[in-house]
Formats: C-alpha cells, sequence, structure tokens
C-alpha cells in the first residue's frame, strides 16, 4: 500500500492509497483544494470545517447530476439500440419478402422458357 501526501486548504494529510493510485489521489485531492479556494474567494473567510462541508456538498451535488444525465444518456442509448433491433428486424422481413419474390419470379420465368420451348417443338 502507498501513501501520498496532499495539501488542503493549507493543510497537509498523509493519506494511504492502493499501488499505481497516487497520481490519481493527488489529482482529487488538488481538485477538491481548488474547489475550497474557488469558494473561499467567493464567500470570504469562512471557518475551515464550513468550507469543506460546503466544498463537499458541492461536489457531491455535481456527482448527484452527473448520475442523472449517465442514467439519461443510457436511457437514449437503450432506446436507440431497440429502434435499431426493429429497424433490423423490420429489415430481415422486408428481405425475406423480396427474396420470395425473386424466387416466385425466377420460378415463373423458368416456366415461361419451358413453355416457349415446348411451344416451338411442336
Amino acid at each position: 500500500m502507498s501513501q501520498v501526501t496532499v495539501t488542503i486548504a493549507g493543510r497537509t494529510y498523509r493519506i494511504a492509497c492502493a499501488e499505481g493510485e497516487e497520481r490519481h489521489l493527488e489529482g482529487l485531492a488538488a481538485a477538491y483544494n481548488t474547489r475550497i479556494e474557488e469558494m473561499r474567494a467567493t464567500f470570504g473567510q469562512v471557518d475551515d470545517l464550513r468550507l469543506h462541508v460546503m466544498a463537499a456538498i458541492s461536489q457531491a451535488d455535481e456527482l448527484h447530476e452527473t448520475k442523472k444525465r449517465i442514467a439519461a444518456l443510457a436511457e437514449e442509448v437503450a432506446l436507440l439500440n431497440s429502434v435499431n433491433v426493429s429497424r433490423d428486424e423490420r429489415l430481415e422481413r422486408i428481405e425475406a419478402r423480396l427474396a420470395d419474390g425473386l424466387q416466385r419470379a425466377a420460378e415463373r420465368i423458368e416456366e415461361l422458357a419451358r413453355n416457349l420451348n415446348g411451344v416451338g417443338q411442336v
């Protein structure tokens, strides 16, 4: 298990993480720190705990909205896939009818050819 050192709101923290996840964790901490600094600039001097809570709720709200958007996109993809399946099924039916029509036309042409050959032999 690895450990990284991150700084959030001027305080340093050592955090354990899985091997290979160090940069990811540092990036998350940097993003959170940026959020806190943005909130501090917007709301002025607020006590640290309240600032952390506000930043955490803000990020939780973004996560919630992102999950809703992902769910909506997943529904849209499912709908598009069902439309494609329906379209594919219609195409298969059309192709089957076309193949049947071609088969009947070929049989009719063969029948006419036999009849024409038979007429010439009489």
